[in-house]
């Protein structure tokens, strides 16, 4: 954007321009730290669900056997 005279009205495109940017800046800013507890999260609950199938696949074994 150019520097306009004080006496130049602005563009809707400014004025558009200007309101994104204020809007931009509200949203709030996530860093790794939280994309890393995320990923923890979901490995957790994998090695869980991985437990439980084996804990299942050995009872079974136990009543076919």
């Amino acid at each position: 954007m150019s520097e306009r005279q004080p006496d130049e009205a602005e563009t809707r495109q400014e004025r558009r321009e200007k309101r994104l940017d204020k809007k931009k800046e509200k949203m709030p800013q996530h860093g790794r730290a939280l994309g890393h507890l995320y990923k923890e999260a979901i490995l957790k609950r994998i090695d869980h669900l991985r437990s439980d199938k084996e804990k299942r696949k050995r009872i079974d074994e136990k009543k076919t056997g």
